[in-house]
């Protein structure tokens, strides 16, 4: 670990937030939209998504994610939410409260929508207001670390259906979609969402070729489209899973490669959502383990941390010496 002070380095993780209880998803939402008003009948299917699975553990997994981080770096780990508790400015401001001057900004996202994205950076910058010195990592969706822990989750079970069935079981590969508008970029290139989101899943599809996962056998769709009523990106894990039963497949293997844990994304959109879906046209789902608290996620944190506080180091060496300090 470069020599910066450790005491006063850190490591902050952003992630997208979720409510603790039922009563609080109408004000969840209004952070979602930056306080547009959802119609009353989105509020009412959310509640009832989020009454159906209990609760999310996005932010006690986020938490223990960060607490892991911390174990292998001996080192502070935040944790700062974009739409719910702690969020990001308030942890930011902690961060300066207790005396942090430099720290590694890793967005619990791997692949970088420059709309989303966008909007974690503002929040850390804005709250740091130049006392803290931030290395803001924009995307890791190519991180190698990050394809072997999905690999890792994924093997058992295709292998496992695949023996089922008698035959190779396509993977489903998914990320989360996004509107349209943000990434129809009118000048300059166009958001890399969409394209990283792929090559994360052919990275994690490349390291089950040598059992025999093939191209063929892979498809991708993006899934949980708002309710907006704007036009999302597909196309839909609806639409791809009544193509493969039209193909003539009796099951599939769904691997989200765009989340880091469990939530209602995972499950009620997966395990509830697309499984009766899937159940009423004869097709069976399965999916891999969240990631979690998985060993291999920590390793890809751990990674672009070190390499995040490498950098700091160097544009500290490369800073003028205060006439003071001659």
């Amino acid at each position: 670990m470069p020599e910066l002070a450790p005491q006063r380095q850190a490591v902050l993780l952003l992630a997208h937030g979720t409510p603790e209880s039922l009563d609080q998803i109408p004000e969840y939402l209004r952070n979602i939209t930056g306080g547009r008003p959802m119609p009353e009948s989105v509020v009412k299917e959310i509640s009832h998504r989020y009454s159906l699975i209990g609760s999310s553990p996005l932010t006690e997994l986020t938490l223990e994610q960060g607490r892991l981080l911390s174990q292998v770096l001996d080192l502070p780990v935040y944790i700062g939410m974009r739409n719910w508790k702690p969020y990001i400015a308030d942890v930011v401001r902690q961060m300066r409260g207790d005396g942090i001057t430099s720290a590694v900004v890793i967005c619990l996202a791997p692949q970088n929508s420059r709309t989303s994205v966008g909007l974690y950076r503002r929040a850390a910058f804005a709250e740091a207001a130049g006392a803290i010195e931030m290395d803001f990592i924009e995307g890791w969706a190519d991180h190698p670390f990050l394809a072997q822990a999905f690999a890792e989750r994924l093997q058992p079970v295709w292998q496992s259906l695949s023996e089922r069935i008698g035959s190779m079981a396509p993977v489903l590969f998914t990320a989360h979609s996004v509107p349209c508008r943000t990434i129809q970029a009118s000048e300059g290139p166009a958001d890399p969402y969409p394209v990283e989101a792929k090559r994360t899943a052919a990275n994690v599809a490349s390291l089950l070729a040598p059992l025999g996962l093939t191209p063929a056998d892979c498809f991708f769709a993006f899934q949980s489209q708002g309710m907006s009523g704007a036009a999302w990106i597909g196309p839909t894990v609806e639409d791809t899973l009544t193509a493969l039963r039209q193909e003539g497949h009796s099951a599939v293997v769904i691997q989200p490669v765009g989340f880091l844990c469990d939530h209602v994304e995972i499950l009620y959109d997966i395990d509830i959502g697309f499984r009766n879906f899937a159940a009423g046209i004869g097709l069976e789902v399965v999916r891999p383990v969240s990631l979690n608290d998985s060993a291999l996620l920590t390793a890809a944190l751990e990674d672009l941390a070190r390499k995040g506080f490498a950098r700091l180091a160097t544009k500290a060496a490369s800073l003028p010496t205060p006439v003071a300090a001659l």
